[in-house]
């Protein structure tokens, strides 16, 4: 029952940690940030921080790699929404 547990938490990580790669993909190639919120990804990303610092309390490898995978990802559109917004003003 243990293996079924964590092949779930890897299952689990894989699919937080590869949601925003369609998105961030997307955004480099089109360089469209118009339908993104900045206050999201903000907010996304200090949750990711937040976990990944759980995890290192847990000692949890789980937790720390698919979540810095995940921020790893975020931080890429929140950095291209920054600094789109910054080039429209």
């Amino acid at each position: 029952m243990e293996i079924l547990g964590e092949a779930l938490g890897y299952i689990a990580g894989i699919c937080t940690a590869i949601v925003f790669l369609p998105q961030t993909i997307q955004t480099i190639k089109e360089r469209n940030i118009s339908g993104l919120s900045l206050t999201t990804y903000i907010i996304y990303c200090i949750g990711m921080v937040s976990w990944i610092l759980y995890g290192i309390y847990l000692h949890s490898v789980q937790m720390m790699l698919f979540n810095s995978i995940s921020l790893f990802f975020a931080v890429i559109i929140l950095y291209m929404i920054i600094t789109g917004k910054k080039a429209n003003k």
